[in-house]
């Protein structure tokens, strides 16, 4: 049974569509990514997967529930950090528990040193790298042990070097927790090829799915691995490909 169903979810902005007929299915345990140009609806997508947002047509399942808000079972991690200026590395990553009234400080500590923030742990947003902010985003989804991990472009601001970084370390902890399912937003083909176990496609004017393409390498991964398997380049040309063609 598909943990995610996306059922010919469509949006409007002002009265122009954004996205149209979108469909899809998660399994349990997949890390799918979504990938394409910039306008073509991936955030208002996945604001619609985490029901932040009500679609204008279709509907999100979780386990066969219908997804009509926020659920506590759902965490997300944006682009843009968000987190707290005021709130030190270790009271932003406690912060998803206590708002749901749970106090894991050993949770905390032992997240900080996945990490590697244990030595920033007193330090406050503002004192840290783009790459250090975003460790600090993805501790705290992951501290609150979700389900349903959903991740809208996490690593599309940093430099090349912090961002292939951050990807082999979302593929450790992704090997090692198998009780977390994941949709990850991207407008790189190698960041999807990297991480995902399935690339969807999307296609600009409005948004809509071209294609569903397997990702036949196996786990574990890393970056160097990737790129010199022997689909990868064909791999690529089809994720390309899917992206500048017509839906359907």
């Amino acid at each position: 049974m598909a943990r995610i169903v996306v059922d010919r979810v469509g949006h409007d902005f002002g009265g122009r569509p954004v996205l149209v007929d979108v469909s899809f299915e998660v399994a349990q345990h997949e890390l799918l990514c979504v990938v394409g140009p910039s306008g073509c609806g991936k955030t208002t997508l996945l604001r619609v997967i985490a029901g932040l947002l009500e679609p204008a047509r279709g509907s999100v399942r979780l386990d066969g529930e219908l997804v009509a808000g926020p659920s506590a079972r759902t965490a997300m991690v944006f682009q843009h950090f968000g987190l707290f200026p005021w709130k030190s590395v270790r009271a932003n990553i406690a912060y998803g528990l206590a708002n749901r009234g749970r106090r894991d400080p050993r949770r905390v500590e032992a997240l900080m040193r996945t990490m590697g923030l244990e030595d920033a742990a007193d330090r406050y947003p503002r004192q840290l790298s783009g790459g250090m902010r975003q460790r600090v985003g993805l501790a705290r989804a992951l501290a609150v042990e979700p389900e349903v991990l959903l991740m809208d472009e996490p690593f599309g601001s940093l430099d090349a070097i912090t961002r292939e970084q951050l990807q082999e370390e979302l593929l450790t902890i992704w090997e090692r927790d198998p009780g977390v399912t994941g949709v990850f937003i991207t407008h790189d083909i190698d960041e999807a090829i990297l991480l995902g176990d399935r690339i969807v496609a999307l296609r600009a004017g409005p948004g809509r799915v071209t294609r569903q393409i397997d990702v036949p390498i196996p786990r574990p991964r890393t970056a160097l691995g990737v790129r010199a398997n022997a689909c990868y380049s064909e791999l690529r040309a089809e994720v390309w490909h899917a992206l500048r063609s017509e839906a359907g």
